[in-house]
């Protein structure tokens, strides 16, 4: 994807205004509608400063979550691609989180209750310093808690995982 078309789809995501089809409060995971329907099915829309995930499955139309954003200077905003996908993820705490925890292990292995990475980890890249993942902790879903990954519930993020593969294009967004 060329900086136009990425300029273009940040541009775009300015007017993606999301109305729940049931007209009521937003739950952790509903249907809805979006206004503008240039995203493709398969897309990931993130609207940062909503605190909500959007799984395009048709024109105008996504599955959206609640998740966890980044903390305050650990935001960011630009497009990526699903470039790693597991099940029950050890995780390495990266150097920026080691620096502020020196406490933590070199690695916390899958499935354990200490593992903040939770039931799945959807990674993005190129770079693969962030991520999409479930929790540990469901009470930072909604929150600004992270270190600039994207926290969901364990159950949406089980629920994600099956309906995205690699290279699924991930749009974040203030």
């Amino acid at each position: 994807m060329g900086r136009r078309s990425i300029d273009i789809l940040l541009a775009a995501a300015t007017v993606a205004l999301p109305l729940s089809l049931s007209g009521g409060p937003a739950l952790a995971r509903e249907m809805v509608e979006l206004r503008d329907a240039r995203y493709h099915p398969g897309t990931i829309v993130i609207r940062t400063g909503e605190r909500r995930l959007y799984f395009v499955t048709a024109p105008g139309e996504a599955i959206r979550y609640t998740i966890a954003v980044g903390k305050a200077g650990k935001q960011w905003r630009g497009v990526k691609y699903v470039e790693e996908m597991q099940v029950d993820p050890a995780w390495s705490p990266p150097a920026s989180v080691k620096r502020d925890n020196p406490h933590l292990p070199d690695v916390i292995p899958g499935g354990s209750p200490r593992n903040p990475m939770g039931a799945r980890v959807i990674g993005l890249g190129p770079g693969g310093e962030y991520a999409i993942h479930g929790t540990n902790m469901p009470r930072s879903v909604g929150t600004a808690a992270s270190y600039g990954c994207f926290r969901m519930h364990n159950r949406d993020v089980a629920d994600l995982y099956e309906r995205v593969g690699m290279g699924t294009p991930v749009v974040v967004l203030p």
